[in-house]
């Protein structure tokens, strides 16, 4: 009976090992992103440049992206996927359930920017409602969550995202 239960648990670790090893190689190799871009948040220029994926603030603290020309055309000119991350970012924004009209207005700000709609979504803190995910889904906005997270390296911009940035190199 012991050895059985010696056995079992040998084949869980190897188990958890090898599912370890192989989320490992999927982050190692697959696209980097990077979320809260805005210029209203500082973010290193080497963080911004080395990932494919810009996870854009339309609207972070009250000031549209759109205002900045300058800044849109920095970002369109480094040729990378570009999702909307939020309309204005606030703590689990759409966790509460928010309107058609405040998805437009961040969707407009974004096009105003980068003279295309987003196709990508992210929700901030990665919480969204049942009726939110229904709001981006009726606006044929492709929603990234959870499962996006774990799969890719994904950095952040701003003074949480300097400190924690150095684990995310590691894994």
């Amino acid at each position: 009976m012991e050895k059985k239960k010696v056995k079992i648990s040998f084949v869980i670790l190897a188990a958890l090992l090898f599912l370890i090893f192989t989320l490992f190689l999927i982050r190692a190799f697959s696209y980097s992103e990077v979320d809260d871009v805005s210029p209203e948040i500082n973010c290193e220029k080497e963080i911004i440049e080395n990932n494919e994926i810009l996870w854009v603030i339309p609207n972070f603290n009250n000031k549209p992206i759109s205002e900045n020309k300058e800044w849109c055309e920095y970002i369109l000119e480094l040729n990378k996927t570009i999702g909307m991350h939020g309309v204005s970012h606030t703590f689990q924004e759409f966790k509460t359930n928010r309107d058609q009209d405040y998805l437009e207005y961040g969707i407009q700000i974004f096009e105003d920017c980068f003279g295309y709609k987003p196709q990508l979504f992210k929700p901030p803190q990665l919480k969204i409602s049942k009726e939110n995910k229904k709001l981006i889904e009726n606006n044929n906005l492709t929603l990234k969550i959870e499962l996006n997270q774990w799969t890719h390296k994904v950095y952040h911009c701003g003074e949480y995202g300097k400190k924690k940035n150095w684990i995310i190199d590691l894994f």
